[in-house]
């Protein structure tokens, strides 16, 4: 068949395969590289000897592969004594506490191919876990290049690969379809909008993007629909509409034969507990479970690992709970086996680091770590503290700032790769000055260093910084790319070409129907979809169904004969997976029968241009998803999208120059690059304003920080602004408390104040004489401290209590500055909406809100003519009238 997009030059070269990276060796989802079930275990058998055997003899390891398989002393050959020990280590679980760079990939891939060396593991014996398909595809890869083709057996993947492969092969037990849907965020909320529109709630009262994130939250916790109903009171109506809507939400899931995120851990997890005999065979199978970012996991994703290694859970003894199982296998299982002796735990083995756990807004549990000892009292740690990516001075940064959490296992980062340059600081009058800064910073590395902008990457913490620094990047024509902002797979016409393919992959996906119903335009309004919804819920059949059926819905001439048409299309395409058309024909198909190509193609808006040069890439996606699987399916392709993450589509340099990469810090994690500049060091920017009076949220944010500084290889920058500008309202805040953190002797300031704080620090040296740090007058007001001074050099008076619990160096940036006399910074004004006050620079305003409370007590003021503002009232020059 030609395709569509033959002669259509694809945005950025052929070689831009970004929204689907990891194709390259890609095993189809649900599927095995080994025999089909029934040999699988044997073919691993095989795989896991032979190589070990005919290497030690000097033969080839693997038919065509004349390369040598390393041998067990190879193997820990040049690693640390710390990793070293991690490789080597036998019995009882293990936790490896790998700080960041310190090398924690390569003591997997070596301990995983140690097992194999040493005969102690088959190749399919061993499930090793990370969080992105990037990860587990570097993994597989540098494993097979240990051990050569055997590695193949292994199942390296993520959480949700994983699940998904289990929940394919165990369908029938869960009633489900082998094919079902998988729902991500967008098809998820979508779906809760309709339920919560079929409820009657009002949306302002019961918005449906909330109800999602709960039933998210709820499910991480393995609580299901009727558990939570069971727990709601009946005073409570938001959670009594709650409990409404997840019910029917779960209902219309099973009838789409679709799953959620969510759900692809919690149904594996259920199936595990609900089916001993099924349950038995994966323990069976799996003697060596490695989990990669331990600390990431939450509740269902650390239930899932206890079950899946044989560990005890709930209470129950981990004998009892074997035996148990057995005996449940002797009286329901139609699968082999023999009873006998108890099954032992696997092997388990977690890698992870506390001090980098900052998912806790996605349900990451910390103390799963933390605790890790407490749930296996026999677990050996094992703590990796040399690292292999940064210079000292970065180092010594990132453990200064680390350091001041509370209840954290003691860890010092260090090198032996020298100190290296000094970090670099600078204080930017605003936002925009702060982004020049940054573009001119990386044009001059470009000319004295010959840094490429593919080695640059910059970070911020909420995506809405990125626009000055595109803004100015855009005015200085350096090459970038924004990562984690509309992705690849939520663009529009992305979700449209998709949604096609899942129509005709699982016609009861209601969600994916009705998106398309009328995509692209064919007269079908609300009215429309209405009609066919009501009759599909009458007849209790999906709403693909009733298009079928649609002559017995008794629509408009107009519109029965625009669904007729509809109904056609999607059963000629069905016919092609039938035939077994390759998904990228399949796709060809639908934007060309749909007319949805040819309406972009028609179209004069420049963003509809943008639009086709975007499905040529899924084309191209698509294709070589063919090439890497012939066999591969419909379904597991758009498995494969399903599951792909940011992190899979950080933008490779390809021995060009490549581009510089914005990114929020969260998007960062696991990647490095030789220079970072980590921009917006602002208390209420970074740290963000929400954990200012949250101990524990805090902690995460300094968690954030420390990720953010060691991504870096060689060079680090760290910058402000004295202002910044947010949602149009200018705003002052002071220096993070994260800068006072930093050592002097590691730290240099290309620029240490902003052209106002200089002024105002004139302004105080002419009023008294007042320090840098800030004073109180005779009437109690407070004239603030927003320098950025180098430490002791001016305004530093020695150490002093913080906000945050901890005792700063130096004035640091001077944001939590003392008075000459060594007292504690000004007490907070206080203040109530409706007052009116004075500011030394902005002159009389009201103030129109208050947040916060104590320390972090902010005010949002009215100053006429000079705008709104919001203040940190602890730094600010306000005086209340």
């Amino acid at each position: 068949m030609t395709t569509l997009f033959e002669n259509l030059p694809l945005p950025g070269g052929r070689g831009v395969t970004a929204p689907g990276a990891a194709l390259p060796g890609i095993v189809p989802a649900g599927r095995d590289a080994s025999p089909p079930d029934g040999t699988e275990e044997h073919a691993g058998e095989l795989a896991g000897r032979r190589p070990v055997a005919s290497a030690r003899e000097g033969e080839p390891a693997h038919p065509g592969d004349a390369r040598r398989r390393p041998s067990p002393e190879d193997l820990v050959e040049g690693l640390n004594p710390q990793q070293r020990a991690a490789v080597e280590h036998r019995g009882g679980p293990l936790l490896i506490v790998a700080g960041a760079g310190s090398g924690k990939t390569r003591v997997l891939t070596h301990r995983i191919a140690h097992l194999l060396a040493t005969r102690e593991a088959r190749p399919g014996e061993i499930l090793a876990i990370t969080f992105t398909n990037k990860a587990a595809a570097e993994m597989r890869e540098r494993v097979e290049q240990l051990v050569g083709p055997a590695a193949r057996t292994m199942w390296v993947s993520t959480f949700h690969s994983a699940c998904v492969r289990i929940l394919r092969r165990e369908h029938a037990a869960l009633g489900m379809r082998s094919s079902f849907s998988i729902y991500d965020a967008a098809d998820s909320q979508r779906l809760m909008q309709l339920v919560c529109r079929s409820l009657d709630l009002d949306p302002k009262r019961y918005p449906p993007k909330a109800f999602s994130h709960k039933v998210s939250d709820l499910k991480n916790e393995l609580i299901d629909a009727e558990d939570f109903a069971a727990t709601v009171s009946d005073s409570n109506a938001f959670d009594q509409a709650l409990a409404s809507a997840y019910r029917s939400y779960t209902q219309r899931l099973q009838q789409a034969h679709a799953l959620d995120f969510d759900d692809l851990i919690g149904r594996t997890v259920h199936l595990l507990r609900t089916f001993p005999a099924i349950r038995e065979s994966y323990r069976r199978r799996f003697r060596h479970v490695l989990v990669d970012e331990y600390q990431d996991t939450n509740h269902a994703q650390y239930v899932l690992v206890r079950e899946l290694a044989g560990v005890a859970s709930e209470g129950w003894d981990v004998r009892e709970r074997a035996q148990a199982d057995w005996a449940a296998v002797d009286e329901t299982s139609e699968q082999g086996g023999a009873p006998g002796a108890a099954l032992p735990p696997a092997q388990l083995t977690v890698v992870g680091d506390a001090d980098q756990s900052i998912y806790a807004f996605r349900g990451a549990t910390i103390r799963n770590i933390l605790e890790f000892e407490e749930d296996y009292p026999d677990a050996r740690t094992i703590l990796l503290e040399q690292n292999y990516r940064s210079t000292q001075n970065i180092l010594n940064a990132a453990n200064a700032v680390i350091a001041r959490n509370s209840g954290r296992r003691a860890k010092n980062l260090w090198t032996a790769e020298g100190a290296g340059p000094r970090i670099v600081g600078y204080v930017a009058d605003s936002d925009h000055d702060e982004s020049r800064f940054v573009a001119d910073e990386i044009d001059r590395l470009g000319d004295s260093d010959g840094v490429k902008p593919g080695d640059v990457a910059v970070f911020y913490r909420t995506n809405a910084q990125s626009r000055s620094l595109e803004e100015v990047l855009i005015r200085a024509g350096i090459p970038y790319k924004v990562v984690g902002g509309t992705r690849f797979y939520e663009r529009r016409e992305i979700k449209d070409a998709i949604a096609y393919l899942h129509a005709v992959a699982n016609p009861d996906d209601a969600v994916n129907v009705r998106r398309i119903l009328n995509v692209p335009k064919r007269g079908l309004g609300d009215r429309t979809e209405g009609q066919l919804a009501w009759f599909a819920e009458r007849e209790r059949i999906s709403f693909a169904a009733a298009v079928e059926r649609h002559e017995e819905v008794g629509l408009p001439t107009r519109a029965a004969t625009a669904v007729a048409r509809f109904a056609e299309l999607l059963a000629g395409l069905r016919a092609m997976v039938d035939g077994g058309s390759s998904p990228a024909e399949i796709l060809d198909a639908a934007l060309d029968r749909s007319g949805y190509l040819a309406e972009l193609r028609a179209s004069d808006d420049p963003q509809d241009a943008s639009r086709v040069e975007n499905l040529a890439e899924l084309h191209a996606v698509a294709a070589e998803f063919r090439d890497a699987a012939p066999d591969g399916t419909l379904v597991d392709f758009l498995e494969r999208v399903s599951l792909v993450a940011d992190a899979d589509q950080i933008p490779l340099d390809d021995g060009g120059r490549g581009v510089v990469t914005l990114m929020t810090v969260h998007t960062a994690k696991g990647l490095e690059f030789p220079v970072v500049f980590v921009t917006g060091l602002e208390d209420g920017t970074f740290p963000h304003q929400r954990s200012l009076a949250d101990p524990e949220e805090l902690s995460e944010e300094r968690r954030l920080a420390y990720v953010a500084l060691t991504r870096a290889r060689q060079r680090l920058y760290l910058t402000r602004a004295a202002v910044r500008t947010s949602f149009g309202v200018p705003n002052q805040l002071p220096a993070s408390r994260f800068i006072d953190d930093i050592p002097r002797e590691s730290l240099e300031w290309r620029r240490e104040e902003s052209a106002t704080e200089a002024m105002r620090r004139g302004w105080a040296a002419g009023h008294g004489g007042r320090s840098r740090g800030g004073d109180h007058d005779g009437d109690g007001d407070f004239a603030p401290a927003f320098g950025s001074g180098s430490r002791g050099e001016r305004g530093g008076t020695g150490p002093r209590t913080r906000a945050d619990g901890g005792v700063g160096a130096g004035t640091g940036g001077g944001a939590r500055g003392v008075s000459e006399r060594g007292g504690a910074a000004a007490d907070v004004p206080s203040l109530a909406v409706g007052d009116r006050v004075t500011h030394d620079s902005y002159g009389l305003g009201t103030v129109v809100a208050l947040e916060g409370a104590g320390a972090s007590s902010v005010a949002k003021i009215d100053f006429g003519g000079a705008g709104t503002k919001r203040l940190l009232l602890r730094y600010s020059p306000v005086t209340k009238l």
